[in-house]
């Protein structure tokens, strides 16, 4: 669905397209200076066509996409995968920063928790210091 000049404001576009989870999060976010189109910071307000470029931050990622339709009805997620196409740099640099993601938590040391109460005990006798 379209507007009669074939452009549809970006906070509503990025809702439609699933990009956020409410309208409000959307115009924040492009507020914010994380939506970039065509290489240029826009407004909530901006107006979006097919075939125009985006660079969204959404946390540590980022999604470099092409509009390929227009929407301003938030639909299904099969619908929405529809409005646009990632860019094969951009999926294989989001695939790297997962991993790179995964592969720091696996390199954290978890602790197990509170001790429980015999380790407390061992703890005391270990420290000298009796509560």
């Amino acid at each position: 669905m379209e507007t009669e000049n074939g452009k549809v404001r970006l906070d509503k576009w990025l809702w439609a397209a699933r990009f956020f989870k409410t309208r409000a999060l959307a115009a924040d976010a492009v507020t914010g200076g994380k939506v970039h189109i065509k290489g240029n910071r826009a407004k909530p307000a901006h107006g979006v066509g097919i075939g125009d470029e985006m660079r969204i931050r959404k946390g540590p990622y980022e999604f470099i996409i092409v509009v390929t339709g227009l929407s301003i009805r938030r639909g299904p997620a099969q619908t929405a995968a529809m409005l646009y196409e990632e860019t094969p740099a951009s999926r294989s640099a989001r695939a790297l920063l997962a991993e790179q993601h995964r592969l720091a938590t696996l390199s954290t040391p978890r602790s197990e928790g509170r001790p429980n109460k015999r380790q407390r005990r061992q703890i005391i006798r270990f420290t000298g210091k009796g509560g």
